[in-house]
């Protein structure tokens, strides 16, 4: 943990108060002695970590997709190398761990704490009310960047101050060793009730800050997931604690609901032009004049691909998405996959670009460009700035269908999945009729599948959801996708697998800390 925590990585422009080095205040504005002494400077670091939080924007795609079982791997269909082999093909070890260095959390949790310590703690000048609303964000943040560690990880180390050393410190005692996963957990709990507390009757919905709907998400994803999933430890392992924590989560899920509507156009999330719809709970706002996002590595390149592909019915494609330029090609998603859409189904259209290698369909082969981040064109360029969605209604509508389901309500789960469905097809859309537990369950999976491709959800959803013996998606060949069409489905993990549910830590974050141990199973 020494690299964690020896390095102060700098929010925009502030220098972070907290060590001896910084004790006498030089008299630059946002030095450490004459820092945290006006509203404006609260505001400048709060908007410093949301800078942090987009800077984080690919995380939930790596950790919570890549291994979901719907990429393809190997080559795109223009021979570009795919990212992330390891992870899709869930060859995880402790030699090769796909990410490294706890996937850059502490460093984020690092100012969070800062934050959090100063606000709680000093700047007398707040008064009740406004300390609690500049702490209610606070903890929301530092709620989700546990719960993705936790999530990845299971039980990690819990750092809950903002330490600091100078040159004279003693690196040991920034030594740390992982908490249980029962009590990261519990950490996680106690964080998110915290922010909800501070919100108070705050119900503000700017989307672009994280705000009371964003806390109440995470609420229900953190309590589904301790309601469901078991997650293994040698001293202090978490089993899943069933229908309270479902009755936590629906509760939260129920202050989201009559707040938020369906966009009545799927595609309409994601359009440019309808930036901050009214579906959108929580989003990393990009835009050209400050930053672009990463979403190159879904679209084909242009010098390959024009002329060279073709349309379903055999016509030659030239540059049918208008990119004005180059992709990198480098995620694709399964041919299986793409074709479990429906053609009547308006997301399927809406999220994928469909062609193929020849004109010829006994020898083509299929590919397909990924549309939801496709930004907007100024003049002769593409600018690649969508938002990137992180909270949106139909989640909350899915988990409370997920909760319905668990609790035995299957019309109530039903009813929820079928609001999904009609957005998607329209009136004539394919009800969903009361089932039974997994059939519901499943179903319900696959809705997710359709409607967050791209969005960071596959990999954590067959984690956090069962089949009818309550084992995880995970092992199921039901809820799998083939890797070529019309192929024989295997479970994303074998029944040999179970450690990697979770991620190993690399060795070189073992080797810094002798505290610390590898995950379990690795």
């Amino acid at each position: 943990m020494k690299k964690i925590f020896s390095i102060l990585t700098v929010s925009g422009a502030l220098i972070l108060s907290g060590c001896n080095a910084l004790d006498l205040a030089p008299i630059d504005y946002a030095a450490a002695g004459n820092y945290w002494k006006t509203e404006a400077q609260i505001e400048m670091f709060y908007n410093g970590m949301m800078s942090q939080f987009r800077g984080d924007y690919t995380s939930p795609f790596v950790l919570g997709e890549t291994r979901g079982g719907t990429l393809k791997n190997g080559s795109s269909i223009e021979g570009v190398s795919l990212s992330y082999p390891i992870m899709v093909t869930n060859r995880l070890d402790k030699d090769n761990t796909g990410i490294s260095n706890w996937n850059g959390y502490y460093s984020r949790i690092l100012q969070v704490n800062h934050y959090i310590e100063q606000v709680r703690d000093h700047c007398e000048f707040l008064t009740d009310a406004d300390r609690n609303a500049y702490l209610a964000p606070g903890y929301g943040l530092r709620a989700y960047y546990y719960f993705m560690l936790y999530k990845t990880f299971g039980g990690v180390p819990l750092e809950k101050e903002a330490k600091i050393i100078n040159g004279e410190g003693n690196i040991e005692n920034l030594y740390l060793a992982r908490s249980t996963a029962e009590e990261t957990l519990a950490f996680i709990k106690e964080d998110i009730a915290e922010s909800e507390r501070c919100y108070g009757s705050n119900k503000s919905k700017n989307p672009y800050y994280w705000n009371y709907y964003a806390t109440e998400m995470l609420k229900a994803h953190i309590y589904m997931w301790s309601a469901k999933v078991s997650t293994n430890d040698k001293t202090g392992p978490h089993n899943a604690s069933g229908s309270a924590d479902v009755n936590t989560a629906k509760a939260a899920l129920q202050n989201v609901m009559g707040n938020f509507e369906l966009e009545g156009n799927f595609a309409d999330i994601f359009n440019y032009a309808n930036k901050n719809g009214k579906e959108v709970i929580l989003a990393l706002r990009f835009d050209n004049t400050e930053t672009t996002n990463n979403a190159a590595q879904f679209y084909y390149q242009a010098s390959i691909w024009v002329n060279s592909f073709y349309d379903e019915d055999g016509n030659l494609l030239g540059d049918p998405l208008d990119l004005k330029g180059g992709g990198m090609h480098r995620d694709e998603y399964k041919e299986s996959f793409v074709k479990s859409f429906d053609k009547e189904d308006s997301r399927r259209s809406a999220t994928f670009h469909e062609c193929y290698s020849t004109a010829d369909p006994a020898t083509r082969i299929f590919g397909s460009a990924m549309l939801k981040y496709m930004g907007h064109v100024d003049g002769s360029v593409r600018y690649l700035d969508s938002d990137v969605i992180l909270y949106r209604y139909a989640d909350a509508l899915l988990l409370m269908a997920e909760a319905e389901n668990f609790l035995g309500n299957y019309s109530a789960a039903a009813g929820y999945i079928n609001q999904i469905r009609e957005r998607a097809y329209g009136s004539a859309y394919p009800k969903f009729e009361t089932a039974d537990f997994a059939t519901t369950e499943l179903a319900i999976l696959h809705e997710r599948d359709k409607e967050f491709v791209a969005e960071g959800c596959r990999w954590f959803d067959v984690v956090r959801m069962h089949d009818a013996s309550h084992k995880p998606l995970a092992f199921s060949a039901d809820a799998a996708y083939p890797e070529t069409l019309g192929g024989t489905a295997s479970p994303i993990l074998s029944s040999s697998e179970t450690h990697k549910l979770l991620w190993p830590v690399n060795a070189s974050v073992l080797a810094d800390d002798p505290l610390l141990e590898q995950t379990v199973g690795y």
